[in-house]
């Protein structure tokens, strides 16, 4: 049993448990992967584009400002090129 009064028993104590929540963290995000992987065969199986969607979701991460001014600057590009 650790003595009470070593300062490095409890030290290894707290930091057993910082890798014990860690490595459960790990755990439960490679659960969240798998259901998002099986959401997004979930929707190509309903006729989804699971890459546009993909889009969609990272684009609502982001502020208006930063999309309005990538999507000007984009216009600008393909209208230099020829492509609009």
């Amino acid at each position: 049993m650790p003595d009470a009064n070593d300062p490095y028993a409890v030290t290894a104590d707290e930091l057993r448990q910082f890798i014990e929540r860690y490595e459960q963290l790990e755990s439960e995000k490679k659960d969240v992967t798998e259901q998002q992987k099986e959401l997004m065969a979930e929707a190509k199986g309903r006729g989804y584009d699971t890459k546009v969607m993909r889009k969609v979701i990272a684009l609502r991460k982001r502020k208006p400002d930063e999309i309005a001014e990538e999507e000007a600057v984009l216009e600008l590009y393909k209208s230099a090129l020829g492509m609009s």
